[in-house]
């Protein structure tokens, strides 16, 4: 396969291109900085490699990885080292990524985070993963997450919580990278792999993308094939990249959309080259800003950052509308039914009889009973005990039913709005800033559940959004501004957010205190 040539307007680090490369220089590149220095022979692709090997045997302490696999990556890069050199490079040809434990890897343990896929070693490769390594991409390990992608806070894995590489001005305090993906987003973020694959059910990118400074983008439903991804809730589930930079999330998007077969969900569309959308003038776009995310006690902060990006497109030719999306108050109680509920259903399938975890007992009933009991965290077993009331006789209609109605007019309203011609909407991407290990939920799990405030709707109509680097809190820490698409216009996404992303002050991580 031959190599696209990159899209105009990339910036480089020039102090680091224009110089032999370092082991240490390299981790500090962007996706699209590193695919161009290595067709450049600057540097291996081994050696990218080991770079980052080093860089996750050096933050240990944020517990980002469940599995390493280095021998692995050394092996690949050594294959993508030889494609260079035959001029057959893939478009991701050496590029070190690491793969969210909800994607099912060929040879490699994959777990969900969760204790009850013991020892689960796939004999298959995810669609999207496939799609990757496809194109030239080097796997460094398997990413920690909440179990069964459950979890807004990555405070559920059986694994342990992941650390976010951020921290308070002044203060040590652990804090959460945000879930479900929460492994993906800290690793970005601390600079241990080039990319992540992540999945979004109800803000699982997007959110943990905002407490971290990366950028996550959650495509069009269908636009990724969810074959080979452990399914949490199959009508929202949706697979997506998280990346340091706009346009990297672009490139890693372009590889890991396309129809599959094997997923009655995918859509056959074509592939556009998101790469070429970065950039690209937004001016006459029309952007809605709904009335309705502007919640009672919202902090200044977020609706300083909201005027912002507001200010920000305008002044880059965009047209500000205001909107109304009338049924977004019922999003959340609405997702909380039908999450649960496909939970569930798609639960049932670990019993301990075919893999993962088994704990006996006097017969098969009492088999799969406690192996459930020991296989499943608190967390998964309160949205399978929630799912199935809803879903029992005599409280489907009630619950189920009306959720799904629900979903139809929030569906409708976004529907509505783009037939009025507008082409994107902007909102915040979450309420606050990233919060301390243990400071949510524990004594009320509605607490957590409101982080996802601003992203379900998104999962419920199907929709694209994105979530961009914005600005910081008061206390240092990463805030984000969250676009919302057309179906399958992610385009017109990457041109947005690139825009915001341009005007937004630079954040810069602090320094490696888990090295």
């Amino acid at each position: 396969m031959g190599f696209p040539s990159p899209a105009s307007g990339r910036r480089e680090k020039p102090d680091l291109l224009k110089k032999e490369l370092s082991l240490t220089d390299v981790t500090e590149l962007s996706l699209a900085e590193a695919r161009d220095a290595l067709v450049k022979k600057e540097i291996s692709a081994v050696d990218l490699a080991k770079a980052q090997i080093g860089a996750i045997e050096q933050a240990r302490a944020l517990n980002c990885f469940i599995v390493e696999t280095p021998e692995k990556a050394l092996a690949m890069a050594a294959q993508s080292d030889a494609r260079l050199a035959s001029g057959d490079a893939g478009p991701l040809e050496g590029v070190p990524l690491g793969i969210k434990d909800l994607y099912c890897t060929k040879g490699v343990q994959t777990t969900a985070a969760s204790h009850i896929l013991k020892g689960f070693v796939p004999t298959y490769e995810s669609t999207v993963s496939a799609n990757l390594w496809r194109d030239g991409a080097v796997m460094l390990g398997k990413l920690n997450l909440d179990e069964f992608a459950m979890g807004s806070s990555n405070e559920t894995s059986y694994f342990g919580p992941v650390t976010s590489p951020w921290r308070r001005s002044g203060s040590n305090v652990r804090l959460v990278p945000g879930g479900s993906s929460g492994g993906s987003a800290a690793a970005v973020a601390a600079r241990l792999c080039y990319g992540a694959t992540a999945t979004d059910t109800g803000g699982s990118i997007r959110q943990p993308a905002a407490f971290t400074g990366t950028v996550g983008i959650k495509p069009t439903y269908g636009r990724c094939s969810r074959w080979g991804i452990v399914a949490f809730a199959s009508s929202l589930d949706q697979a997506g990249p998280i990346a340091r930079s706009v346009r990297d999330a672009a490139i890693l998007m372009r590889s890991m959309a396309g129809y599959d077969p094997k997923d009655t969900t995918s859509v056959d569309v074509p592939v556009p080259n998101y790469e070429a959308a970065v950039g690209a003038s937004v001016k006459g776009k029309v952007i809605g800003i709904p009335k309705e995310y502007r919640l009672d006690g919202m902090s200044a902060e977020i609706e300083k950052l909201w005027a912002e990006g507001i200010a920000w497109l305008k002044a880059a030719g965009a047209t500000i509308v205001d909107i109304s999306l009338p049924h977004t108050r019922y999003a959340l109680p609405a997702y909380y039914i039908v999450a649960p509920a496909e939970a569930s259903s798609n639960l049932a399938r670990y019993d301990g009889v075919r893999y993962g975890l088994r704990v006996p007992g006097k017969d098969v009933a009492d088999l799969y009973e406690n192996t459930r009991a020991a296989g499943f965290g608190k967390e998964v077993r309160r949205r399978v005990m929630i799912g199935t009331y809803v879903l029992s006789a005599g409280y489907y209609d009630a619950y189920y039913v009306r959720a799904q109605k629900i979903r139809t007019l929030i569906k409708r309203d976004f529907e509505t709005v783009f037939a009025d011609g507008v082409d994107a909407i902007l909102t915040p991407a979450t309420p606050s800033a990233a919060f301390g290990v243990g400071e949510k939920g524990e004594a009320d799990p509605v607490e957590m559940y409101l982080n996802d405030i601003f992203t379900v709707t998104v999962n419920m109509a199907g929709l694209p959004g994105i979530a961009i680097p914005a600005g910081t809190s008061s206390e240092g820490l990463p805030l984000a501004l969250q676009l919302i698409g057309r179906a399958f216009e992610e385009e017109t996404l990457f041109s947005l957010a690139s825009v915001i992303e341009q005007s937004a002050p630079k954040i810069e991580l602090p320094p490696k205190w888990w090295a």
